[in-house]
């Protein structure tokens, strides 16, 4: 059973109904970015749109990613304080930004200018929404908003990636001032690493198949 929340703390479960409709607006809003141009034939339209095909790549794991560490952190909460929310408010504002500067990123594609700014801006709000999201699990912590000492798996992951994930978001934004190209390809990189539960698919990899009982 959910302990009562204690006098001043707020109930939980309107802040993830709220959060959960937030995160999946933002998600779909993305593919609104997708649009083939109406030079050439249909599979050159198709073709031509790469680069749309390439930022909401980024941009959905980005915000999935963060979906899950979001709802690993108020599923262990007991209840939620008034900085949470302006905290979690921040964090959902960040999130429904992104669909602009991946329209940004897509459309500057093939001017170099127009490039590096883009994949700047592009960067640093998925650097922000990463910060946002630890900002998030390390005032619960430090409030003691969480039931216990948390074991859950997903959290344990987004927190033994933490610093990784900024420094290689850091980098990435470097990157970008003057290889902008590349400093994209770095964030699906960098992506995947968040999303993929890494030491999970090694573990699974390494099974053996069990052997088959003798005839």
């Amino acid at each position: 059973m959910t302990p009562t929340p204690k006098s001043g703390s707020l109930s939980k479960s309107r802040l993830e109904a709220f959060s959960d409709g937030v995160f999946a607006i933002a998600i779909t809003l993305l593919v609104l970015d997708i649009a083939v141009k109406p030079e050439g034939s249909p599979l050159d339209q198709f073709l031509s749109a790469w680069p749309s095909y390439v930022g909401y790549v980024i941009s959905f794991i980005t915000i999935g990613v963060a979906w899950i560490g979001h709802s690993a952190i108020t599923e262990e909460l007991t209840k939620v304080d008034a900085v949470f929310l302006r905290l979690n408010l921040l964090l959902l504002l960040v999130v429904v930004f992104l669909p602009f500067p991946t329209k940004l990123v897509t459309d500057a594609f093939g001017e170099s200018d127009k490039e590096r700014v883009a994949v700047t801006v592009f960067g640093f709000t998925l650097l922000l929404i990463r910060l946002l999201s630890v900002a998030l699990d390390q005032y619960a912590r430090a409030e003691n908003l969480y039931a216990s000492d948390v074991t859950d798996d997903e959290l344990a992951q987004t927190r033994s990636k933490t610093l990784s994930g900024l420094i290689l978001y850091a980098v990435a934004i470097a990157i970008g001032l003057a290889l902008p190209r590349i400093a994209v390809a770095f964030y699906f990189a960098i992506a995947l690493y968040l999303a993929v539960p890494w030491r999970h698919v090694i573990a699974l990899i390494g099974r053996r198949p069990a052997p088959s009982p003798e005839q």
